[in-house]
């Protein structure tokens, strides 16, 4: 399958139980060891795309850098982990190129000097990266230290139903949104959730704090870098929100719905088969679709944010695939030739973004006229390239603070364990600043 916030999820928990960052030492960039780019030598590059399409798409793009580069032979080793490259690293016997879904990792990398700070090769080779709109080149450093470079992006949307709809235009305020979702919403006598016009709860698929958040304005982290749930203003109202409306289909009708539903990544998704009439999903459901319900009469618009908010109308989150060098890897200066090719060439990206179905991610490629994509893939290049697209932002110990806020929402405040929203929230800023500071934050 394509890059997924849930693949991703999985990577980032993987390196935070590792210890990532207590586990390795910083070290200096290798941009003047090993072989000159020019020699002949073999490079190992290591990815995660495991599927049949996607290892396809990366090799086509390969074929590019090959002919570019007729001296580099390329290695490809595909699905792999990203415990696999943290224990490659740490036994000093890694690959040349390492690429992960793990974005809330880049902190760790950054700091531990796991991957190697790109901004000598960057420097030497004259690389602009404004091309790159500003949420990806945070993702893709930590504390001025760039150790990676942004390979394919995945951007949110909202999905909607247009039989279900019947004429409704999709909604671009939040009210307008659990409005809908009332109206849309099919139910048994028994009150049993038939067909949600929205499903709110944070364990619906990518219904996550990560994506359902930011359109209420969240702002993750403090200017010092320490935790915000209880003083932003803004976490307060997605969660009213989120509860209210799950309060309105009854928590125990919600349970019952989200045990009905199968995988997310299989035919069965509920927003294929008609059960959802509106969804937040990544770019790659339109790639779903297209294989798996083709006669599916849908469309898809910007999601709806907060009605103080109108004015960020048109954005939404962003992620994405990243790719660096790791420590000690011994053909540094070619590794660098092929990350700055794959992740700048628009042709490059253009073959992975047709082959994968993901977003590309420079300013150029999205405006490319080889892209061959459908209709509705539109509205996330439109959200990738929108200004107040935003994305979470890097810690020392990874998305901890992410995965702290999804445990607190789905366990705690949706279950109505929690009646009052500010001790709650204090104790959770409490618990994720002491796990900031462990990890040397």
């Amino acid at each position: 399958m394509p890059t997924t916030n849930t693949r991703r999820l999985a990577a980032a928990l993987a390196a935070a139980a590792l210890g990532l960052t207590a586990a390795c030492t910083a070290g200096g960039d290798g941009s003047d060891e090993g072989p000159k780019s020019d020699e002949k030598q073999t490079i190992e590059v290591w990815h995660g795309w495991s599927a049949a399409h996607e290892v396809k798409a990366f090799q086509d793009a390969v074929a590019g850098f090959n002919k570019a580069h007729p001296n580099i032979t390329v290695k490809l080793v595909t699905g792999v982990t990203d415990e696999r490259i943290t224990n490659a690293i740490r036994g000093g016997n890694p690959p040349d190129v390492v690429s992960s879904f793990t974005t809330d990792s880049v902190g760790q990398w950054c700091k531990s000097g796991a991957w190697q700070n790109l901004k000598p090769y960057i420097d030497k080779s004259k690389v602009d990266l404004n091309q790159f709109p500003q949420a990806v080149r945070k993702y893709t450093e930590y504390q001025g230290v760039r150790c990676a470079m942004p390979l394919l992006a995945d951007a949110y949307g909202l999905y909607y139903n247009k039989d279900l709809m019947k004429g409704e235009q999709p909604p671009k305020t939040m009210s307008q949104l659990t409005a809908l979702a009332k109206k849309l919403t099919v139910r048994d006598p028994d009150g049993t959730i038939k067909v949600a016009g929205f499903m709110p709860s944070a364990q619906y698929y990518e219904h996550q704090v990560q994506h359902l958040a930011p359109p209420f304005g969240v702002k993750w982290l403090t200017d010092d870098g320490k935790a915000n749930f209880s003083k932003d203003p803004a976490f307060q109202a997605y969660l009213k929100w989120n509860k209210e409306l799950i309060d309105w289909y009854g928590y125990d009708n919600v349970k019952k719905f989200l045990r009905s539903l199968g995988q997310e990544f299989e035919a069965a998704n509920p927003f294929q088969k008609g059960k959802v009439a509106m969804a937040i999903d990544g770019e790659w459901r339109t790639k779903f679709i297209e294989k798996e319900a083709p006669k599916l009469n849908y469309d898809t618009a910007a999601s709806p944010v907060a009605d103080d908010k109108v004015s960020t109308y048109g954005s939404g989150f962003i992620a994405g695939t990243v790719i660096g060098i790791p420590r000690g890897a011994k053909h540094a200066q070619a590794s660098w030739e092929f990350v700055r090719y794959l992740t700048t060439d628009t042709a490059a990206l253009v073959t992975l973004s047709n082959g994968l179905g993901n977003v590309p991610s420079t300013i150029p490629a999205l405006s490319s006229t080889d892209l061959k994509l459908t209709p509705q893939f539109k509205t996330f290049l439109d959200v990738f390239k929108h200004p107040a697209s935003t994305t979470t932002p890097p810690t020392p110990n990874g998305n901890d603070y992410i995965v702290r806020f999804q445990k607190f929402v789905q366990d705690d405040w949706e279950t109505g364990k929690v009646k009052d929203l500010g001790p709650a929230l204090t104790k959770l800023d409490g618990e994720v600043d002491n796990a900031l500071k462990l990890a040397g934050g």
